[in-house]
């Protein structure tokens, strides 16, 4: 079959049309026999491979028709819930190199920069107005570590939407994302990639599959990276990595993979920049009886330039150095008669080391507190704090999931069943630092030195201090033994029911240390100890999923849906308390998922659309009144909206992408605790990071050797304050609206070699891509940039 080199982003297919295609009798149409044409349909010259006739039915590489997890046991177009898949073909034609870059393809996820002076690095995002960076999956196992991941390795990216407890355990709030590895099968090929592009862009991957017997074949996929980051000054991104795989059997019905993946990268992180100057930025109204001067500095303030969007605020020994291992055996054996047992077992390792610069707060303006330099209104003489954060973590993995599926009938129903038993054991482990001059036990410690950059002219020389590691260390792990079932029923040929269950035990333990002022030592003798606290938490948790299909067509469905997923104190990051959301006495946090949906495949199954409606209730968060210090745990949030989803070709030789969502959060019985001095309790009305609108494009055209393709990404308003009739707050209040689009251009040489031309950003639209929860520093998008690819394959 012929392979096309396809993108994909989403993008908003027109609501009449996609009425019309969801109407039982024009579907029948569309789905009538392919033009005469189609059996050279995908013969179309692809520009990365050898052209190939076919008999058949044209397939689109940008279109999946089946998950490739085992717990999926129907096809997409007969499960009840919102999947997209995004291939590999897809990332290529893109020339997305990370995590990140491939969820732009679907809409509805945003990124977060981190708390305040605090910079969250890695794959940090939100879906559907709920944290999904602990829900990302490697073939059907967690991965841990807050890393930006590479895609060099990765043959799809399944991303799954609403509560998914009983697919994955706990903490599913808002689905989960699954990455399929390459593995070894049984062909010839030798695939590679060069890149050189903007900002010393140097990258360089291969993928190499060879049968070395009968039923054996070994993989080897790597990937070396040495880049900038357009737009910005001194950020750096350094990878190496390499994938190796064998697998014995093939194309029998006993199968057995030894793979592993080991990932090397050495990066000087970005803290951000300042906000001031921005649209909607503000500062806190001068105290009461500020002096002239100090008025007059504030208003300067308000009416400040923007800073030079490439300015660096760290230091060049600023650092990220990860070191990223597994090692995964899988059996697969068909016993017969529909029976499927597997036997995974996977070691996951790692380790990142960061130190990184944060900016907290600009002085030497009058009216904004002390200030190292003479106060002055010139902003050429304002300054900046700056604070030094250093991680030092560690996570390990140890899994084994044994799981079968059958088929089989009881009288006369057809049953689709997915069991099985899990077994992890999971760890973090982190460092503790300090910054303040103090004694630990003995041992004296000086005070990292941070000077203040100049606001518009910072230097990345100035030497910085390291935070020197303090002794107070916290420990956590949680071992979890679950058990699963999930059954697809076939109650006619049209009405499928699908019903699945999870309990699970887990417990996790944690042992958190603490500078404290020695027993008996006066206030301010600066004579400390570390205090150790343990505390552990388990017990048994069910996760429930409910589904019903009815098939309208062959090529048509409409379902109903609901599921939940908990999230167990301290689940998301190994650290318990005594009290409040991570309290040993806390219950769970549930989010519920309803869902009603439709999907269709037309033009002879080569397009998808899709459309669902849904809402997510997450309860059990935890408020505490400051009055009576009562902890309860009665706040709910509500996210509810629209996604609609098309996918596939479109004729022979055009091929898209797109999708769009709608969110609408709001908050229920959520309010901070009410004072003595402020006895009205702040209520807040939405969620964060949470646009109302997001929707991407990508499609593309090939005519004999030559393919263009079009992208386009909008993401509406995002707010960063969401309480009602909150005073103005210092800051950025959201996050602007935006929309950025992408070009590319491909040209097949030979039969061996093609380039690719990518231009990100095309009309350098300048916005911003997240911003940090205190509303002064945020991260840019890109600005326009462009790569050169020489794509060859054997």
């Amino acid at each position: 079959m012929s392979r096309y080199i396809k993108s994909r982003k989403h993008a908003v297919a027109p609501l009449a049309a996609l009425a019309a295609s969801l109407t039982f009798p024009l579907a029948h149409a569309a789905d009538a026999p392919a033009p005469a044409d189609a059996s050279t349909a995908s013969a179309a010259a692809s520009p990365y491979l050898p052209q190939v006739k076919i008999e058949g039915t044209a397939q689109s590489d940008y279109k999946a028709d089946k998950s490739a997890s085992s717990k999926i046991t129907q096809p997409l177009l007969e499960t009840p819930k919102t999947i997209s898949v995004i291939k590999k073909e897809v990332l290529r034609e893109q020339g997305a190199v990370s995590l990140i870059d491939a969820l732009q393809n679907t809409p509805g996820i945003t990124m977060q920069l981190g708390e305040n002076g605090n910079t969250s690095a890695g794959d940090t995002f939100q879906m559907r107005g709920f944290s999904a960076s602990t829900s990302t999956f490697v073939d059907g196992i967690r991965d841990l570590g807050a890393v930006t991941r590479d895609v060099f390795n990765i043959e799809q990216i399944e991303v799954v939407k609403g509560p998914s407890g009983a697919d994955t355990g706990r903490g599913a709030s808002a689905g989960y994302i699954n990455l399929i590895s390459k593995l070894p099968q049984i062909e010839n090929s030798i695939d590679g990639v060069i890149t050189v592009g903007d900002a010393s862009r140097k990258r360089a991957s291969i993928d190499v599959n060879q049968k070395v017997m009968d039923n054996t074949a070994v993989r080897l996929n790597a990937v070396w990276q040495d880049n900038g980051v357009p737009g910005r000054d001194t950020v750096e991104r350094k990878t190496h990595a390499i994938a190796p795989g064998i697998a014995f059997g093939l194309n029998t019905p006993t199968r057995f993979f030894l793979y592993s993946q080991h990932v090397r990268q050495n990066n000087v992180p970005d803290g951000g920049i300042p906000a001031i100057g921005w649209e909607g930025f503000t500062v806190a109204n001068p105290a009461a009886g500020a002096t002239p001067a100090a008025i007059a500095g504030l208003n300067a303030l308000k009416t400040a330039a923007k800073v030079d969007s490439e300015n660096y605020y760290g230091s060049r020994n600023d650092r990220e150095k990860v070191k990223a291992d597994m090692v995964t055996a899988k059996l697969e054996m068909d016993i017969g008669n529909g029976l499927t047992v597997r036997n995974t077992s996977r070691y996951g390792r790692t380790h990142m080391d960061r130190v990184i610069t944060g900016i907290v707060g600009i002085t030497n303006v009058p009216g904004t507190g002390a200030a190292a330099t003479v106060v002055t209104a010139d902003p050429s003489t304002w300054q900046i704090a700056r604070s030094r954060q250093r991680v030092n973590q560690t996570n390990e993995i140890l899994a084994n999931q044994t799981s079968i599926n059958a088929a089989f009938n009881t009288a006369g129903i057809k049953h689709d069943l997915a069991t099985g038993v899990e077994l992890m054991y999971e760890s973090q482990d982190s460092l503790g630092y300090g910054t303040t001059a103090q004694s630990i036990n003995g041992v004296n410690y000086a005070a990292t030195v941070n000077p203040p950059a100049n606001l518009y002219h910072p230097n990345s020389n100035d030497v910085l201090g390291i935070p020197y590691a303090t002794g107070a260390d916290s420990e956590g792990s949680t071992i979890t033994q679950a058990i699963y079932a999930l059954d697809t029923i076939s109650v006619t040929d049209a009405l499928k029911l699908t019903l699945g269950v999870r309990t699970e035990h887990y417990k996790i333990k944690t042992t958190t240390g603490a500078v404290v002022l020695a027993p008996g030592a006066a206030t301010g003798s600066n004579i400390n100890t570390i205090s150790t606290t343990r505390l552990n938490a388990g017990k048994w948790i069910t996760s429930w999923n409910l589904g019903a299909v009815y098939k309208l067509a062959d090529n048509g469905t409409v379902y109903a849906a609901a599921a939940n997923s908990l999230t167990p104190p301290g689940s998301a990051n190994f650290t318990l308390s005594g009290s409040g959301q991570a309290g040993t006495a806390a219950d769970a946090q549930e989010t519920t998922n309803y869902e009603l949906g439709t999907k269709w495949d037309l033009l002879s199954k080569r397009l998808n659309l899709t459309a669902a409606l849904y809402r997510s209730e997450n309860d059990g968060q935890v408020s505490v009144d400051a009055l009576t210090n009562v902890a309860t745990q009665g706040g709910k949030t509500r996210v509810q909206g629209i996604e609609l989803a098309a996918v596939g070709q479109l004729t022979n030789f055009w091929q898209v992408t797109a999708g769009v969502q709608t969110m609408d959060t709001k908050q229920i019985n959520q309010r901070a605790a009410s004072t003595a001095t402020t006895p009205t309790q702040t209520v807040t009305d939405g969620v964060r990071w949470s646009p109302k609108w997001s929707a991407t494009l990508w499609t593309s055209y090939q005519w004999n050797d030559w393919t263009g393709a079009v992208g386009a990404r909008h993401v509406s308003e995002q707010k960063r304050v969401v309480t009602v009739a909150a005073a103005p707050s210092t800051g950025l209040p959201e996050l602007p609206a935006y929309t950025v689009m992408d070009v590319m251009g491909a040209y097949r040489v030979n039969k061996n070699v093609s380039l690719q031309l990518n231009v990100t950003n095309v009309f350098d639209k300048k916005y911003m891509s997240s911003l940090n929860n205190g509303g002064g520093r945020l991260v840019l998008g890109a600005p326009r940039a462009a790569t050169l690819s020489a794509n060859i394959g054997f």
